[in-house]
């Protein structure tokens, strides 16, 4: 059977922009998707904002008629799955079941919205699979495969978890261009961080060895705006950022470089866990 890729979704705009743009970066694997909905009164749980109050109460078969609507207009194969269990819960039935290669949800572009939803909800899940997750803002672009991939990460070596390891095939199948970008901590003092940043993603083996790399090096803005910088400047259609075992356990989403990127990003994100065996070490200005 063919990987598959878990989408969180709903019968929002956001939603269906996610589904469509993770069936698009599937498709050089022909991978499968997996629609899973969450059917929840938010009166009963008001900390969950995967639905609004009127799709609450549409009637379970006039949701699953406009879920099986969306999974047609995919250009991947794509299943409906619904629950009423908590998130946390649901997606770990649904790991279990489908085994799937990666994560993927919508964000709103209203903050207060993504913030809740990132942090009461995603990093939880996060936390518990170690499982690489697809950002896709509501408000980007239309979706594509990425002809510019930037990669965004520290000076200090990292190894990729395993789950991650699982999504070299899909990185390579994109035929993307990569640039590696490394933005300098304003504490760094030490010579050649962009360099070692390159032999570092070099030795991750997150892209066969040929691929060319590109570096892009900022030391005048803070690390946020510099990743924000590098895209504009670099024209990337899709970001990648490494979360590191102790930001990805801890603070990966609260008042961190990750937020504040995702916060005005829009382009796609893929956050992909290192292991839990690798350096502790997140760039300080990154957590």
């Amino acid at each position: 059977m063919n990987p598959a890729i878990l989408m969180l979704t709903n019968l929002s705009a956001a939603a269906e922009r996610a589904a469509q743009t993770a069936a698009i970066l599937g498709l050089p694997l022909h991978m499968r998707l997996v629609l899973l909905h969450l059917y929840h009164d938010p009166l009963l749980d008001p900390e969950l904002v995967v639905i609004t109050t009127a799709q609450a109460y549409r009637t379970q078969a006039e949701t699953a008629a406009s879920l099986q609507a969306l999974a047609q207009r995919l250009a991947l194969p794509a299943e409906v799955t619904t629950s009423t269990a908590a998130l946390s819960e649901a997606v770990q039935a649904a790991l279990h079941h489908y085994q799937p290669l990666l994560l993927s949800m919508g964000l709103s572009k209203e903050h207060d919205l993504l913030d809740r939803l990132l942090h009461n909800q995603m990093l939880p899940v996060l936390r518990a699979t170690h499982h690489p997750l697809l950002l896709v803002p509501e408000n980007g672009p239309l979706p594509r495969l990425p002809h510019r991939v930037a990669l965004a990460v520290d000076a200090d070596p990292f190894c990729p978890s395993i789950a991650s390891q699982a999504l070299v095939s899909l990185l390579a199948s994109w035929q993307a261009a990569y640039t590696v970008v490394h933005v300098a901590a304003p504490e760094e003092q030490e010579a050649f961080a962009g360099q070692r940043a390159l032999t570092n993603v070099r030795h991750s083996k997150l892209l066969p060895a040929a691929t060319p790399l590109e570096l892009y090096q900022e030391r005048e803005l803070l690390p946020a705006a510099g990743v924000l910088q590098a895209l504009e400047d670099t024209q990337a259609d899709l970001l990648i950022l490494i979360a590191r075992p102790r930001s990805f356990m801890g603070r990966l989403f609260h008042h961190s470089v990750t937020m504040e990127v995702l916060r005005n990003c829009r382009i796609p994100v893929l956050l992909l866990p290192a292991s839990t065996t690798d350096l502790p070490r997140w760039m300080p200005t990154m957590t």
